[in-house]
């Protein structure tokens, strides 16, 4: 094997340009995705905001606000941080200039064209994933441009051992391309059109994780490494423990990757698959707050500094909504608060603790620390810094509070039953609506209040380096060759701490596994290996170090080898199941399919559905509860979205349940429901649809549309795909003729509306009869 060994010393001059455009990128772009999340919020309270535009309704420009966010805002910045920090601990400039290059900008083309096609309703419905087919090819070959010059870059570092804050951007480099690929894996229909390869639980399964570990990889383990390397900068001091740091980030990668399912709980989805994710959620309470008070405990001997260094004032608070972030995240994975919580505005105001305290702050702290340094100046204002600070914590303070005590209060209406238990006590939607409304009110505020402190910010920053010259950091190293010798990649990733855990992982799964003697095997076994693992981490401390993991850090082979393994088991365990099942189409007695595909028009009415992003506002889950048997009718089961990609389930409920909408009202309701919400509903805050009417189904699109669905798998035959331009104006036909009888003459057949209506009248129709094979894809 290789080591590194000292040779002669050399000047390097950091390629911090990359930083600066990062950086750039990240406050403009933020402040655009913060005014359109505002937007959105006004759109909560007054609908007229949507202004009956069909690009700035709610269900376009919401995409794009978490995307801008995300993508542009963190993402920027995490990029400035990691190329930043990455030069100065490896002691070398990044590999190659051009790739840095292409990654900036090819970043920002790939959010420009977010910015594009999410208002024009070109989405794929997936949360964080909406991006279209041709969007996330240009996201694989610029993210692999990252990698490619990031890896390069420790190939040719001088620097023998990896810090902490490698560690977390290696898993973040690694981990993200897995799961962005699988989870968008799709069959392109046009240029602008995909249906996913997974479907209904598979879809959902895979999706959560996706995006609960697009929360935990992109917007948590490179801000922590951001953490491990900025925060001991500002304060003066060294990281508080090593150790820590150790047991902090092995623990979190492996754990989060398994944790995904606890967005689904009290879904259709298997039980098995519920119960790891709320297990392996409430396991992340322990390196969640590892990392935090790793993070604060850095300041002893420094906190008189937090007095006057804004810098530091925003680590300290964003470390800080971190911890509170991860507390919550963990209790809502518990089955009983999900009950209450899930589908509801608290789930948006967890969402929004992370987001803005978490990122948003460590984002501002991180640039404040950086735009003097690289224009070779100081910071233009430390007050404004400072009012910034107060005016952004006091809108997230607000903003949190708000969506607590609504979302609570959503809950607790939606589940309210009258005294005899017969019916519900708020049976009318419009009732709960109208009972947040103040809070929606109240989060707007909180929204606009942080947007101030983000102006102050940017308006500071630019005078800061107004007339300014740009500076590259520089500094003497000692270069370093490789020279043979030293443990091999086997010794290293086939050591004891290795192999204890792969132990520790198979008893566990004999724990579980229901067999009586399996599960002895297990408890004895993981009794030995705890007591194996206390005398290694012992005979370790006796010495002061850990060793083997020492050695593991001079070897960035061994050690992202390592970090590949502990991301890809969880995954493993987690979807295959899902996906390599046999998935048998259920038959009636007779033997006809019981749960029949979309018709023609069904499929594009869902489709517009889609396109218009009503999946963020109502779910099609109905779970086993009394009170929502009561309101929506009986709980789903598992086999009446296996046809449906994407799945429809939701994750949030500001209008009622649809996944047995079908036939509870006439198709003029729905008519009239669309074109003006006010006209059935008179306190609704659903925006108006009038563009449904005009524009026109492209038939052209349908035959190709359910082929592309058989090909997924989806029943259909190939008279039905020959059939489909005839058959679908037929069906049109008969709810034209409804709609005519009920004096709604001269609805085109082709209109979108008359699509979108008979989408809405199937839901809830498709299992009869009821299947006789049920079993065979649970």
């Amino acid at each position: 094997m290789e080591e590194q060994v000292a040779t002669e010393t050399k000047r390097i001059k950091y390629d911090d340009g990359v930083v600066r455009g990062f950086i750039w990128f990240s406050v403009v772009w933020g402040l655009i995705g913060m005014l359109v999340g505002l937007l959105a919020a006004l759109q909560m309270s007054f609908w007229q905001v949507n202004f009956e535009t069909s690009w700035l309704t709610f269900g376009r420009i919401r995409p794009l606000h978490t995307n801008a966010v995300i993508f542009a805002l963190v993402g920027n910045m995490l990029f400035a941080g990691v190329y930043y920090s990455s030069q100065r601990l490896l002691k070398t400039r990044m590999a190659s200039d051009a790739l840095s290059k292409l990654h900036l900008w090819g970043w920002q083309l790939i959010i420009l064209g977010a910015a594009i096609t999410l208002p024009m309703g070109i989405t794929q419905s997936k949360e964080y994933a909406e991006l279209e087919w041709f969007l996330d090819i240009a996201v694989a070959l610029v993210w692999v441009a990252f990698a490619v010059n990031y890896f390069w870059t420790l190939k040719i570092r001088n620097e023998k051992n990896l810090y902490v804050a490698i560690w977390f951007y290696i898993a973040t480099i690694l981990t993200i391309p897995m799961l962005y690929i699988v989870n968008n894996l799709a069959l392109p229909v046009s240029g602008t059109k995909s249906y996913g390869v997974f479907a209904g639980a598979q879809d959902a399964l895979t999706q959560w994780w996706y995006g609960h570990n697009a929360v935990a990889f992109f917007l948590t383990t490179p801000i922590l490494g951001i953490m491990y390397y900025f925060l001991p900068k500002a304060a003066g001091r060294p990281v508080y423990s090593y150790r820590l740091s150790l047991i902090h980030f092995w623990a979190l990668i492996f754990i989060y990757i398994w944790a995904g399912p606890h967005h689904l709980l009290y879904t259709a989805l298997p039980d098995w698959a519920q119960s790891l994710g709320m297990l392996f959620s409430l396991m992340l309470w322990a390196p969640s707050w590892g990392g935090m008070l790793n993070g604060l405990l850095t300041l002893r001997g420094a906190w008189h500094k937090v007095r006057t260094d804004p810098v530091l004032k925003f680590f300290v608070a964003g470390v800080t909504f971190y911890g509170m972030a991860t507390f919550e995240g963990p209790l809502l994975s518990i089955k009983s608060v999900s009950a209450l919580g899930h589908y509801t505005d608290w789930i948006i105001g967890h969402v929004h603790s992370g987001a803005l305290g978490w990122n948003g702050f460590m984002a501002a702290g991180m640039f404040y620390y950086l735009v003097p340094r690289l224009y070779g100046t100081k910071l233009y204002s430390r007050s404004m810094a400072d009012m910034h600070f107060w005016i952004g914590t006091f809108g997230i303070l607000l903003y949190v509070v708000a969506m607590w005590v609504a979302g609570i209060t959503e809950g607790l209406m939606q589940r309210a039953e009258t005294a005899d238990g017969l019916s519900l006590q708020y049976p009318s939607w419009v009732e709960i609506v109208s009972a947040v409304l103040p809070m929606y009110m109240a989060r707007s505020l909180a929204g606009a209040l942080f947007i101030f402190g983000w102006i102050l910010m940017i308006v500071n920053l630019w005078k800061t380096m107004r007339g300014q010259q740009k500076v590259n950091g520089e500094a003497d190293v000692t270069v370093l060759r490789p020279e043979t010798g030293g443990p091999s990649f086997a010794s290293l990733t086939l050591g004891a701490p290795v192999i204890l855990t792969v132990l520790g992982l198979i008893c566990g799964f004999f724990m579980v596994a229901g067999d009586p003697i399996l599960g002895t095997v297990g408890l004895v076994g993981m009794f030995a290996v705890c007591v194996a693992t206390a005398f290694k981490v012992h005979w370790a401390s006796q010495g002061g170090r850990f060793e083997w993991h020492r050695i593991l850090e001079g070897r960035p082979l061994a050690f992202t080898f390592l970090i590949m393994l502990a991301l890809v088991a969880g995954g493993i365990v987690e979807l295959l199941p899902g996906i390599i099942i046999d998935k048998e189409v259920p038959r009636a007695a007779n033997g006809e399919i019981a749960v029949m595909p979309y018709t023609a028009l069904e499929l594009e009415g869902r489709d517009i559905y889609v396109r218009e992003g009503c999946y963020l506002c109502h779910s099609q889950m109905i779970r086993p509860f009394r009170s929502e048997k009561l309101r929506y009718g009986d709980p789903s089961r598992i086999e009446e979205s296996m046809w449906d990609h994407p799945f429809q389930w939701g994750s949030k409920r500001t209008g009622p349940d649809l996944a047995r909408v079908g036939g509870t009202k006439d198709n003029l309701w729905h008519y009239e429901h669309m074109l003006d919400p006010r006209s059935v509903s008179p306190t609704s805050n659903m925006p108006s649809y009038p563009w449904l009417l005009s524009s026109q189904v492209d038939l052209e699109d349908t035959p190709g549309k359910l082929h592309a669905m058989q090909a997924l798998g989806v029943p259909y035959t190939d008279a039905q795909i020959a059939s489909a331009v005839v058959d679908y104006e037929a069906q049109a036909k008969i709810y034209v003729d409804d709609l005519a009888e009920k004096g709604r003459a001269g609805v085109d057949a082709r209109s979108e509306i008359v699509a979108l209506i008979a989408y809405l009248q199937r839901l809830g129709k498709n299992l009869v009869p009821a299947p006789t094979n049920i079993g065979a894809i649970k």
